[in-house]
């Protein structure tokens, strides 16, 4: 296949800030990988994303996120942990529930755990009627893509929630893991979703509890349902 100017120009473009990427990951994760590791993995993200991506313009955005969120997760496998909790959600598109629950454990535990979301099969975008619904909770996922998981990021999770990916998520002996059973979003209004909206929400908090993580609350004015 021969490339057309704009494809040559892009191809160009993408590999030059692929290699800015790998260099300040690099950097960043000196102390606990070697570079040529990290220039695997930028590349096998990039790969993972430019598949299905039809805006291209954030295929590089999108790679040196989901990079180093699996680079940390490689770290903490590595390394034996960070004494931090780290939760991993999973559904099947990682587009309504899974990306609702990182939400609400990132609003109510900031700082104390971390938290990832992944799909078995990912969607496009973001459920824009989950991003409407958490919106109203005065909380942005609009930010947030779907992603696969990956076996690292499982393995470094401490905590593994499902949500109807059923045989196809991925177990790992010793975790702790919870099948939370919860309507999906996908297709539904507005009030349907916000009703499994406050589902997960509560789930999320008893979670934080189980982890004896104090959560923050949502400031009342945040939480108004808007029409």
């Amino acid at each position: 296949m021969t490339l057309n100017n704009d494809d040559a120009q892009m191809t160009v473009h993408f590999t030059a800030e692929l290699e800015e990427i790998t260099q300040r990951l690099s950097r960043e994760f000196a102390s606990s990988l070697d570079p040529a590791t990290v220039s695997e993995f930028v590349q096998a993200s990039y790969s993972t994303f430019a598949a299905k991506a039809k805006v291209p313009t954030f295929l590089p955005l999108l790679t040196e996120r989901f990079t180093r969120q699996r680079l940390e997760a490689l770290s903490k496998v590595e390394g034996g942990g960070t004494g931090t909790p780290t939760v991993l959600f999973l559904c099947v598109h990682n587009a309504g529930r899974s990306q609702m629950a990182l939400g609400f454990l990132h609003h109510h535990g900031a700082g104390r755990v971390i938290g990832w979301s992944g799909g078995s099969a990912p969607g496009d975008r973001v459920n824009p009627g989950a991003v409407a619904a958490m919106a109203e909770k005065g909380i942005d996922i609009s930010g947030e893509y779907p992603k696969p998981w990956t076996a690292e990021i499982v393995r470094a999770a401490d905590v593994v929630i499902t949500m109807g990916c059923g045989d196809t998520c991925p177990y790992y002996p010793g975790k702790r893991y919870e099948d939370w059973v919860l309507d999906d979003p996908a297709g539904q209004g507005i009030e349907p979703i916000r009703a499994i909206r406050d589902e997960i929400e509560s789930r999320v908090l008893s979670l934080l509890a189980s982890l004896d993580v104090d959560a923050h609350e949502v400031p009342p004015e945040s939480a108004t349902p808007q029409p």
